[in-house]
């Protein structure tokens, strides 16, 4: 599957997407953040408040307790306001 990342989520991580291949435990969103989160210091900063990360699965707008599998593209992005 395809990470995506957006605006400072992106900038902690360092990178704007990425294929990931997690081990068969990691099933929910949750449980992707919190597999993203172990990798190192950059996502453990991005993901440090994991409630405010908004999330698509392949570009449909999810809740954390998403199933993952099957997913083409995850997008992570922090809260937006308007303007």
């Amino acid at each position: 599957m395809r990470a995506v990342y957006f605006a400072w989520v992106r900038e902690r991580i360092g990178k704007t997407d990425e294929e990931l291949a997690p081990p068969e435990s990691v099933v929910s969103v949750a449980d992707l953040i919190t597999w993203l989160s172990a990798r190192d210091e950059g996502y453990a900063y991005a993901f440090e408040n994991p409630d405010i990360i908004r999330t698509a699965i392949d570009q449909n707008h999810v809740q954390h307790d998403a199933l993952i599998a099957g997913a083409r593209e995850i997008a992570f992005f922090p809260p937006m306001t308007g303007g």
